[in-house]
């Protein structure tokens, strides 16, 4: 079930924003294959396959791609996909023979979505790298961090996630859209660089505009530096998070600590609001978490508790709208968004590399004998 139903994806198992794509697509409905190494059948990996949920919802085959019938079995399995993904370094595919010259020779109409931190051309293309050095180079991570110290990594959310794994499933769709229409596939060519800078829009905008101060960190309006807008610590040591940009929103906040025009500078006046931060991180000090929780949450000051991963799967607004479920024993992200025509649904859980190997390539159209004989050749494995 869910929107995608019907669309079939070859993912060549990767790490980090291609399984995480690859995950999005199947939550939605697309029929999706998880090709692993066959080296990797029985392999321990950094997670334990259970809990290595990024691989949910989808089968896994493992095929040998340096044995001409693993990369045979893989090419016969893209010519009756719609999307091909993949995350190798530039020009890997092309040497494994298995290229988007070679793909959409046999499927005109295969988009095939390229997944890498830099993209596939340019002086640094051929080079290793994660998340935090894309973001390093797309201006974002300079931005995240304390104006006393050094640049913070957001996770890998940004790169990764964000501006990888966000935009190749975008792309993937729009051109796979406009093959149904025009019958003709193509190159997605996502990078987490351009993706993590298109995050970062409206920064750039207010940096030309002269509204962003770029050479001082906290500074800002978003980055840490208006008091209206951050994190402060509780009297039990946890913390909340308040976002009250509208002047509305502000008054209401004022309302709420109990603090009057005569005890803070005017909202708008940057060269006060360190003053303005300490002042409220002294009131919001004096109450614990939950007693501001009990304060602020069921208003508009724009409030958060900050929550654990563990607590949050157990806050009574995520409770209630079923934003997490249970699967293989533990509890994980549901699937995002929601669509009210074609309810999306998790077909499966995390996956093992190898592990639907047989059925899966029968599913796919070979039969059982020559299942059996790529078997045999080790061409293909199962786990």
């Amino acid at each position: 079930m869910g929107p995608l139903e019907g669309v079939k994806i070859v993912e060549f198992a990767g790490i980090g924003p291609g399984p995480h794509s690859c995950m999005l697509l199947a939550d939605m409905g697309a029929s999706v294959v998880r090709v692993d190494r066959a080296g990797n059948v029985g392999k321990p990996g950094a997670v334990p396959d259970m809990f290595n949920n990024l691989t949910r919802g989808r089968p896994n085959i493992a095929l040998d791609l340096k044995n001409p019938e693993g990369v045979e079995t893989a090419l016969k399995m893209c010519e009756s996909a719609d999307i091909v993904i993949e995350g190798f370094r530039p020009g890997v595919l092309e040497r494994l023979g298995l290229g988007p010259d070679v793909l959409m020779a046999r499927n005109p109409a295969l988009v095939v979505g390229r997944m890498t931190g830099w993209g596939q051309t340019g002086p640094v293309s051929h080079t290793a790298g994660h998340d935090i050095n894309y973001i390093s180079l797309s201006g974002a991570l300079s931005c995240i961090g304390p104006v006393d110290g050094p640049p913070t990594p957001p996770l890998n959310l940004v790169g990764d996630f964000g501006g990888g794994s966000l935009y190749l499933a975008m792309g993937v769709l729009a051109a796979y859209i406009s093959a149904k229409t025009t019958g003709k596939g193509q190159v997605v060519d996502t990078s987490m660089v351009e993706g993590s800078a298109s995050l970062m829009m409206g920064m750039y905008g207010a940096l030309a505009a002269g509204l962003w101060k770029e050479d001082q960190r906290g500074y800002n309006r978003l980055d840490g530096g208006a008091h209206y807008y951050g994190v402060f610590e509780t009297s039990d040591k946890r913390h909340i998070s308040i976002g009250s940009i509208e002047p509305q929103f502000y008054a209401l906040l004022k309302e709420k600590t109990g603090l009057g025009d005569d005890d803070l500078y005017p909202q708008g006046d940057r060269d006060k609001w360190p003053e303005n931060r300490a002042k409220l991180a002294e009131v919001f000090k004096t109450k614990t978490r939950q007693e501001w929780v009990d304060l602020m949450e069921d208003s508009d000051v724009c409030f958060g508790a900050v929550l654990t991963m563990s607590e949050a799967m157990e806050h009574p607004h995520n409770v209630a709208r079923e934003s997490f479920i249970e699967l293989d024993g533990y509890k994980q992200p549901a699937p995002a968004p929601r669509f009210t025509g074609t309810p999306t649904s998790v077909s499966m859980g995390a996956t093992a590399p190898g592990q639907h190997t047989r059925e899966t390539l029968v599913a796919w159209g070979f039969n059982a004998a020559e299942v059996a004989r790529l078997e045999a050749t080790g061409a293909v494995k199962q786990a």
